[in-house]
């Protein structure tokens, strides 16, 4: 596989064609959050769902940085669509689910030598330690594969599974028993009831390397690098040809476990290896910022040498306790980090520019460029982010240009080489037209007058590309998940009239049945895949609240912010009357703002969604053949599981971050504000307005030591 297959995507922000976040008005940091949402939503998908990503490592990390850098500025935009929250995507199609008890996230990425040294100093503050007070990390290499959970019962191996979307994965079982690093029964006579070992199956070089000779003499597709090859030999549905692949695996983690068999990290890593599992040699522990890049170094300079490949060091607080006191934060535990290796570069010619339309209208730049091999993948197309990008650059047809990647993925051009430049290149025009309808393409201008960077075209509803990327989201494996129905699919089926609306779904069988053109007749089909696709639709005719918010496409509401509503609303009823009733100054405005992480910006797109005629119209469609359950909370024995809380003074044994994050890990609902709505106020010393509120309202109060007895602990 190689980046020439890569659809256009959207477009790709990077944190220095921006003004400072510290110069933008609040206004203008709400717009770009939001864009930026979008973006790393749809990268997220790409990456995740189809082992075809869009970007680059270094890109989408600058995307992130962004982002999170906006959050810190503007606290209140930590509800917009934050996808800070989420992590991976839903697990591929042809394979049966597992649910993960225990979720599995991603990491946060640094870059510079000061960020590692902020990570350490962010952990000591959190926990409230000095600079003296000893804190051990460990150091290991980022394995460049595969990340897949193995859960072993009484020693056994009874399943394993890929990450999926962090909360469910792919059932790849029978693939993982043909790997001869994996023990099917665990050695030792100290072994817990129940383990679940996490870690990365990857393939080494010169393993990649055989491998793409033999799929040449049998005339078959290359693969790009020893990822896709580890990652495609994985998924495939006869375990004979992942028994044929020479794949490996490290253990580095933990999901569910009955009893630990030890209270730090490397002793867990220890365990794994008497256990019979490999680890990884080059993981180490480190006291300082200093001994972690010195250590970082060390792995860098013996990258080369290692014989597999490896994107970065990956450093964790060593104690298994303050682990669990720090806690996550979004997508990402707060006691790791992965320290990314620097992006390789190359340099290639742009030979055109064209232009893709999004779900939301945008039109996003796509650059064609000559194939050009970086870092040992060849790669053909680069998203040119948006239209001041172009000009900012000024990225030319026909100009030579410097891209950079870091893994598998489409470049990102850094800069144009200008003494290269061909006679006669003329600036790049950008359409003021959509390519694919012809409506006007405008730049949307905010109340302060300042321009949107996204030209947007305006015929929502009569533009085709809008309709199709509305209805490739709605089908999406995050979204409703349904089996079979996947882009090329949806794209046949709009064209064809089959299916324009999301409700169309839901009477595709019926109206198969009565039509005379059969779609099992149709080119590409046959009637084992139309009943398996009308099966896959039946499946989803019942879901979740949040997936199904998630689906509507309603701007601003990600996949974390679907779940933060579906958490505080007891019915999608509730939600909708709410959202309805949201006018700005109202009390319904009010109880949606007060959601921890939900702001205005979310607020105002809920009311704006809800009140379109057209948009109520296809959602009674959709009700009369969905049924829609409730969300499940995180912890079901918690007797604060779905309780709205409010923390408020000063509190003496948590931090107010880690309260909330400890509140969350029992399934509570956490509020920046006191309404009727809330149930609990954990109120410390020096609590002002919030316990009085609490007290007019009759709302229970407790303090912090009654929280701790409350909760178990």
């Amino acid at each position: 596989m190689s980046a020439d297959n890569v659809r256009p995507s959207p477009r790709k922000r990077g944190e220095r064609e921006r003004p400072p976040v510290a110069e933008l008005s609040p206004r203008r940091a709400k717009l770009e959050h939001s864009r930026l949402a979008e973006e790393i939503a749809e990268y997220d998908r790409r990456y995740y769902q189809e082992d075809d990503p869009a970007i680059s490592d270094a890109e989408y990390d600058a995307l992130r940085q962004r982002y999170e850098a906006l959050e810190k500025a503007f606290p209140e935009l930590g509800g917009d669509a934050s996808l800070t929250k989420t992590v991976g995507a839903a697990p591929a199609e042809k394979f049966a689910k597992i649910r993960h008890v225990v979720r599995m996230l991603s990491l946060g990425n640094v870059f510079a030598d000061e960020e590692v040294h902020e990570f350490v100093a962010r952990v000591r503050r959190f926990l409230n330690f000095s600079d003296a007070a000893p804190l051990l990390f460990t150091a290991e290499p980022k394995i460049d594969g595969l990340s897949c959970s193995l859960r072993y019962e009484k020693g056994e191996l009874v399943s394993a599974a890929t990450r999926g979307d962090g909360e469910e994965g792919e059932d790849i079982t029978a693939n993982i028993r043909t790997l001869e690093e994996i023990p099917q029964r665990l050695r030792g006579d100290v072994i817990p009831e129940v383990l679940e070992i996490r870690g990365e199956v990857y393939m080494r070089r010169e393993d990649f390397f055989a491998l793409n000779q033999r799929q040449a003499e049998a005339g078959k597709p290359l693969f790009a690098n020893p990822r896709n090859s580890a990652a495609g030999s994985l998924r495939q549905l006869d375990p004979n040809v992942t028994a044929s692949r020479p794949l490996r695996f490290f253990a580095y983690g933990w999901g569910e476990v009955s009893v630990m068999p030890a209270d730090t990290q490397l002793g867990m890593v220890q365990a794994f290896a008497s256990f019979g599992l490999a680890t990884n040699p080059l993981t180490q522990l480190c006291g300082s910022a200093e001994e972690l890049l010195a250590h970082y170094r060390n792995i860098e300079a013996l990258r080369a040498t290692l014989g597999y490949d490896i994107d970065g060091v990956v450093y964790k607080v060593d104690d298994i306790g303050l682990q669990i006191r720090l806690g996550f934060v979004s997508r990402a535990p707060r006691w790791a980090v992965a320290h990314k290796f620097p992006a390789e570069q190359a340099k290639t010619i742009v030979r055109d520019i064209e232009i893709n339309v999004g779900r939301t209208g945008a039109l996003t730049p796509i650059a064609r460029l000559e194939p050009v091999t970086v870092g040992g993948v060849v790669v053909s197309n680069a998203t040119l982010h948006n239209e001041d990008e172009i000009a900012r650059k000024d990225i030319r047809i026909g100009d030579t240009v410097v891209v950079q990647r870091a893994g598998d993925v489409i470049p990102q051009i850094v800069e144009v080489v200008l003494d290269k430049r061909p006679e006669g290149a003329t600036p790049y025009v950008f359409p003021h037209e959509c390519p694919a309808c012809g409506s006007a393409a405008l730049r949307e201008i905010d109340e302060k007058g300042v321009e949107d960077v996204v030209r947007r075209c305006t015929g929502s509803l009569v533009c085709p590309a809008q309709a199709i990327e509305r209805l490739k989201h709605f089908a999406s494996r995050n979204a409703m998940d349904i089996e079979g129905l996947g882009d090329k699919q949806i794209e046949y089926f709009f064209t064809d009239g089959l299916v324009r609306t999301a409700s169309e779904i839901f009477t595709l069988a019926e109206r198969d049945r009565a039509s005379l053109t059969k779609l099992e007749n149709k080119e590409g089909y046959g009637e084992t895949s139309v009943r398996n696709l009308f099966a896959a639709i039946d499946a989803r005719r019942t879901v979740p609240i949040n997936r199904f918010l998630y689906a509507l496409g309603i701007r601003h509401v990600g996949e974390t912010n679907a779940r933060r509503l579906a958490r505080h609303f007891p019915d999608f009823a509730s939600l909708r009357d709410t959202a309805r009733e949201a006018a700005p100054g109202s009390e319904a405005r009010e109880r949606i703002e007060s959601i921890e992480g939900i702001g205005g910006v979310v607020a105002e797109a809920l009311h704006d969604f809800f009140a379109e005629p057209h948009n109520e119209r296809e959602i009674d469609a959709l009700l009369a053949h969905v049924s829609l359950e409730p969300m499940p909370t995180i912890e079901n024995a918690s007797p604060v599981a779905g309780k709205t809380v409010v923390f408020t003074g000063a509190l003496e044994r948590l931090t107010r971050e880690e309260a909330k994050a400890q509140a969350e890990r029992f399934g509570a609902k956490i509020s920046g504000s006191v309404s009727k709505k809330t149930d609990l106020v954990v109120a410390g010393p020096g609590a002002g307005s919030k316990l009085a509120k609490a007290k007019e309202l009759g709302v229970e109060v407790i303090s912090e030591e009654e929280w701790f007895t409350r909760t178990g602990q």
